[in-house]
């Protein structure tokens, strides 16, 4: 089984027999097997046939209408679904299963800072990395050790701490300065950045959580409340390293945005502008459209990966879940 991506825009899926067609300006591009979808993500502009979107129904296939950003206008869902059934296997979940899960994606998200450095370390020969690589060895040992998720998250925040001081040292454009992490709102450019890629990914993960039949509001590592998504919050520490903070480095060393034209201060905080978006969005969709060659399909589908590990883990707790690792 597998998702089916409309992220060319402009496409026109139909139906035919038991084949959905996906066809561009009258010119057939693929054909997918209709019993082989499990979901279809349609970003941005483009169009679904009614007889198509009948069979998706008939056949329990959801599809969500996004923006090119991931960001969910709506879902078409049969009537049978709905996560109340799996929300219950959720909220069953042992204190000792939500921890060691929690851990898991701590030490998943330090692991990956922690590469991160060292391919900018050999890159760029930034031989000031070397004490902040080996701070985050030690620390994701101790990750496995802590025994409740206060003791987990505050590990968590020094490791944060830890990277990004070293994340400042890996730019190589001196338009642009970061000496920590500032939110809510970012306090200069880098910031900027992060927080608004950061918010594209949390905005798509929330969409495959609810396609995937999860309750987002259950999580292992951050606060279940009615007003926090945590399982979001979750599975999101993941891919902050490798998908947004690798973008941003990129973007700043390539000197392809503008420190001094791409960027507005307002409200107390800076902000990208619309040529700053434009040109952040344009690298972000290109990247987040290449296929995987191991999977055949696009960065996005890491992200749909996850979760469906998640969910898995969710029907049976003695397999724990295991986080993406870059390597």
């Amino acid at each position: 089984m597998r998702t089916l991506y409309l992220s060319l825009q402009g496409c026109y899926l139909s139906l035919e027999q038991e084949q959905l067609i996906i066809q561009r300006q009258k010119i057939e591009i693929q054909r997918v097997q209709l019993p082989l979808t499990e979901q279809i993500l349609v970003f941005g502009n483009s169009q679904i046939t009614t007889p198509a979107i009948r069979a998706c129904l008939q056949r329990d296939i959801p599809i969500a209408y996004l923006s090119r950003l991931g960001f969910c206008y709506g879902r078409t869902l049969s009537i049978e679904r709905g996560y109340r059934q799996l929300a219950r296997y959720q909220q069953d979940l042992s204190a000792i299963d939500r921890l060691i899960v929690a851990r898991k994606i701590v030490q998943a998200k330090i692991q990956n800072c922690r590469t991160l450095l060292l391919r900018q370390q050999r890159k760029n020969s930034i031989s000031e990395l070397a004490q902040s690589i080996e701070r985050l060895q030690h620390l994701a040992i101790q990750v496995l050790q802590v025994e409740a998720i206060d003791k987990l998250m505050g590990l968590e925040g020094i490791a944060a701490a830890v990277y990004f001081d070293a994340f400042g040292r890996c730019l190589q454009n001196p338009d642009f300065t970061f000496i920590a992490r500032s939110r809510r709102p970012p306090g200069n450019p880098i910031n900027a950045m992060l927080s608004f890629g950061y918010q594209v990914i949390w905005n798509h993960l929330l969409t495959l959580i609810e396609l995937q039949g999860l309750d987002p509001y259950s999580g292992c590592l951050h606060q279940t409340s009615d007003r926090h998504a945590a399982l979001v919050s979750d599975l999101i520490e993941e891919f902050r390293t490798p998908i947004v903070d690798s973008l941003v480095l990129y973007l700043t060393n390539r000197r392809s945005i503008e420190a001094a034209t791409d960027f507005e201060y307002r409200d107390g905080g800076c902000f990208l502008n619309e040529s700053g978006r434009k040109k952040y969005l344009t690298a972000f969709l290109q990247r987040m459209s290449e296929e995987i060659p191991t999977a055949g399909q696009p960065r996005w589908d890491l992200l749909n990966r996850q979760v469906k590990k998640y969910k898995q883990f969710v029907y049976q707790p003695t397999y724990s879940y295991e986080p993406y690792l870059t390597r």
